[in-house]
């Protein structure tokens, strides 16, 4: 009687199995893991060179897709100047992550408002050709990792030349080809430095922000990208051209 009520201790089989299913769940999480590094290095690698053709956002987008990829070489410079001063000053000078403006939006943020990021040009383009919208730690891990990819393995000018490509510049419209051909009827080639600064005001909020007609801050804050360009071309896009 007394050693049916004796509590059964797990045999040394079933110790034996659970250690094993340890073990081999340790294993496909490192294959995981693997597989990942692999297939997201060769996915950065084939992508300086060849043209993205499409984007989680673009596939997602219900009011379709205008966009045409343009080299950076026929894309206009005051459109690089635009979209440094607006969206990136330290873009040259950082390695894919500016802690100053991250520290800034922190600090603008805890005042309340619109809530402001201070992702980089760099953070933005791993975020667009190889993730999705939205916020969540899992997916800015992931950025931070692609981001670290698209820095030592692109450069700047590639960085650069993808991100025009694929930013959002209006309603179902991807690009600053595509933009320009929207808005003003000629080619990203042809932009004078207040059109490439239009452009580059929108970015941001691109489905909301007006780019021909803007008024008031928008407006402002157009003629102020515009304004610093000048800065910009002399002293931060060195990176992109030489």
């Amino acid at each position: 009687m007394f050693k049916q009520l004796m509590p059964t201790r797990p045999s040394s089989t079933s110790r034996s199995s659970h250690r094993s299913f340890a073990v081999r769940l340790i294993g496909w999480a490192g294959k995981a893991v693997l597989a990942f590094v692999v297939i997201s290095l060769v996915w950065v690698v084939i992508t300086k060179w060849v043209p993205v053709p499409y984007t989680a956002t673009m596939l997602m987008d219900g009011n379709g897709v205008t966009k045409d990829w343009t080299p950076l070489s026929r894309i206009d410079r005051s459109m690089v100047d635009a979209a440094i001063a607006g969206e990136d000053s330290r873009f040259c000078s950082h390695s894919g992550f500016d802690g100053q403006a991250m520290l800034q939006a922190f600090e603008r943020n805890q005042q309340g408002g619109r809530i402001r990021g201070g992702s980089t040009i760099s953070q933005q383009t791993a975020k667009n050709v190889f993730l999705w919208q939205g916020g969540g730690y899992f997916r800015k891990g992931l950025e931070a990792w692609f981001t670290v990819l698209i820095e030592k393995i692109w450069g700047k000018r590639r960085i650069m030349e993808v991100y025009l490509n694929v930013a959002e510049t209006g309603i179902g419209t991807y690009g600053v080809e595509a933009g320009a051909q929207r808005y003003y009827h000629k080619g990203a080639a042809h932009l004078s430095r207040i059109e490439a600064a239009r452009i580059a005001a929108a970015f941001p909020q691109p489905k909301v922000r007006e780019v021909t007609g803007a008024s008031g801050r928008q407006r402002r804050h157009g003629n102020a990208i515009a304004a610093r360009s000048a800065v910009v071309r002399g002293q931060y896009d060195v990176c992109v051209y030489n």
